[in-house]
C-alpha cells in the first residue's frame, strides 16, 4: 500500500472514529500534497509527487510545528505547544521509523565513500545522496553540520 492511500485510509478511519485533531491533520497532509501535485503537474510531471516526495513534506510539516511549539512555548501559549505536539504525533505515524545516531553516523560515512567525496565542496553531493536515500528518516538539520566536521 503506497503512502497516500495510508494516508487517506487514516482520513477515513479518523472520520468514522470521530477524531478531530486526527482528522484535520490528515486533511491538512492531503492539502500539500494535492498543492504539489499541482505544482509537479505544472512542470511536466503528470504522475504528480511520488512517495519519496510526500515523506518530504511530512518531514517538513513535522519541522514547522516544532518551530511552532518553540514559539508557542516561549510565548506562554501552553494549548496551542500542545495541539502542535498532537499534530506532530499524528505526522510521524506515516513517517518511516528515524535512524538512531549510530546509523546517521554509518550512513553519513557511507555518503561520503560512495560519493568520493573529499573536502568540504564536496558537501552538496553528499547531502544529495543522503535525502534521497533517507529522505524523512534522519534530521537534515544535525546532519549537515556531521558531514562538514567529516569533510572539514
Amino acid at each position: 500500500m503506497g503512502l497516500r492511500q495510508k494516508i487517506n485510509t487514516g482520513l477515513k478511519e479518523a472520520m468514522r472514529e470521530k477524531d478531530t485533531i486526527r482528522l484535520s491533520t490528515l486533511r491538512l497532509i492531503n492539502a500539500a500534497v494535492k498543492d504539489q501535485d499541482i505544482a509537479a503537474r505544472a512542470k511536466g510531471n503528470a504522475d504528480g509527487v511520488d512517495d519519496g516526495e510526500v515523506l518530504a513534506i511530512l518531514a517538513k510539516m513535522v519541522k514547522q510545528r516544532q518551530e511552532s511549539v518553540r514559539a508557542y512555548e516561549e510565548g506562554g501559549r501552553l494549548e496551542l505547544a500542545e495541539q502542535e505536539q498532537a499534530e506532530i504525533a499524528v505526522i510521524e505515524d506515516y513517517l518511516p521509523r528515524q535512524l538512531t545516531e549510530e546509523e546517521v553516523a554509518e550512513a553519513v560515512d557511507a555518503a561520503i565513500t560512495s560519493t568520493g567525496a573529499a573536502s568540504i565542496r564536496d558537501m552538496g553531493r553528499v547531502m544529495g545522496v543522503l535525502k534521497g536515500k533517507y529522505a524523512g528518516r534522519m534530521d537534515f538539520g544535525k546532519v549537515g553540520p556531521m558531514v562538514k566536521t567529516r569533510l572539514g
